[in-house]
């Protein structure tokens, strides 16, 4: 009988960790971190955001134990065409039943002043405040092997 029951916990945990993880209407899909090499003292976390509300909200806020500071950061061309990240202080809006990704290249959260190498194949812990839907605890697995197109759901050039 015991066998039975610790069966069906460990199947039901299974499910729930495959399955994407909810924040009021918010989803989140297909999330990453990474470092550029093992001793960076920076990282960057990507993911996609999917809003099942009628009604939009922003991502404001994220933060990490594996870091001093974590920030929402974009990347923008300047005058001279030179590519420049920078802070995005009002967050990021997902659109009312839409999307918005965070990819490299582009729209990201910056894990700033590591305090540990980020580690192939563990996950680390990322806290997201939304505007509407609140706080959501993510666990992100490191890759730091995938490739920019990898779980893009748009064609587009990645850096």
């Amino acid at each position: 009988m015991k066998l039975t029951r610790l069966f069906a916990a460990g199947s039901t945990a299974l499910m729930l960790m495959a399955a994407p993880l909810l924040a009021g209407d918010i989803m989140v899909k297909d999330a990453y971190a990474r470092s550029s090499t093992p001793s960076s003292v920076t990282g960057a976390a990507f993911l996609i955001l999917m809003n099942e509300a009628d009604t939009d909200d922003r991502l404001i806020a994220a933060a990490s134990d594996v870091a001093n500071r974590v920030e929402l950061h974009t990347h923008k061309q300047d005058a001279n065409g030179v590519m420049q990240m920078m802070e995005v202080e009002e967050g990021f809006v997902v659109p009312a039943n839409g999307m918005h990704e965070l990819k490299r290249g582009g729209d990201h959260i910056m894990l700033m002043g590591l305090k540990r190498p980020l580690e192939q194949g563990e996950e680390i812990t990322v806290t997201l405040t939304f505007e509407k839907a609140g706080e959501m605890e993510v666990q992100i697995p490191v890759d730091r092997e995938r490739k920019p197109s990898h779980g893009s759901m748009s064609q587009s050039n990645d850096s």
